[in-house]
């Protein structure tokens, strides 16, 4: 494994991250060849199945770059987290941790044991076998274990779940973050900023990176002043809807302005 992204988050180098949301592995090639230090492939919100996980991480692994694939999986399931990580991808982010026994759960269904609950098996990740011992001896310390916080069960509990052995970054999600505050969608609301800000001093009390998510490019260089340790600055597609908006705008607003410039034609 080659834990690029972990040791950018141990060195505090500040990485940077693509969000995928399209299952297709040419959208994970495309963040590779631009060298994004890691893509968030969301199994959460979208119907990429685990067959699709497999193909993203291969586009990624085939490309000669630092990229690798960190795993949104839907809940807290060690189930899910084993088979994940069985396709040998660089970590999991768990949405909605909200307390210390729920980040110590996640920590179990990550690590092999005696440190945690992870059964052992010879898939992808260990080379089919080909590197079982290996991988299965470095996995513990190479994994990114990542715990969301996006309740405000999970903004009382934060300096706990921060404290916790094997948690290595926290993530705030600004979405479900901002809907319980009340403030959905205002992204600049003092509400959601004071919350960042309490997620932020907890992860600097206790030594553990800070990241979040925006689709605004707007908002990059607030999220790195207010002290985020990472970010994910975009969305794919975010990135579609967006540049797709603005060429359609241009060719209508270029029409117009032909049309206008045209002559009075006399029917007469």
């Amino acid at each position: 494994m080659s834990r690029h992204f972990k040791r950018t988050l141990e060195a505090g180098e500040y990485p940077v991250g693509n969000w995928l949301s399209i299952g297709h592995p040419a959208v994970a090639e495309v963040s590779s060849a631009l060298e994004f230090d890691f893509v968030l492939v969301d199994t959460e919100h979208t119907t990429m199945s685990l067959e699709t996980v497999e193909h993203i991480s291969r586009a990624i692994d085939a490309k000669e770059a630092p990229t690798e694939a960190i795993i949104r999986v839907p809940r807290n399931d060690p189930s899910r987290i084993k088979r994940v990580l069985d396709i040998g991808v660089a970590g999991v982010m768990v949405p909605m941790i909200e307390s210390a026994d729920e980040a110590e759960q996640l920590v179990d269904a990550v690590r092999y044991p005696p440190e945690g609950i992870r059964g052992i098996a010879s898939g992808r990740a260990a080379e089919y076998g080909m590197d079982f011992v290996e991988y299965v001896a470095d996995a513990n310390g190479s994994i990114v274990t990542i715990a969301q916080i996006e309740s405000r069960a999970g903004l009382e509990s934060v300096d706990e779940i921060a404290a916790v052995d094997g948690i290595d970054a926290l993530f705030v999600g600004p979405a479900d973050l901002s809907g319980v505050l009340g403030v959905f969608g205002q992204w600049d609301a003092p509400e959601l900023q004071d919350a960042i800000d309490r997620v932020v001093r907890a992860g600097d009390r206790h030594g553990t990176p800070v990241g979040t998510f925006t689709a605004s490019q707007d908002l990059i260089e607030d999220r790195v002043e207010a002290g985020f340790d990472f970010l994910i600055v975009g969305k794919d597609t975010a990135y579609l809807a967006d540049s797709s908006r603005a060429a359609k705008e241009r060719y209508e607003d270029a029409v117009a302005r032909h049309a206008g410039s045209m002559p009075a034609t006399n029917d007469e």
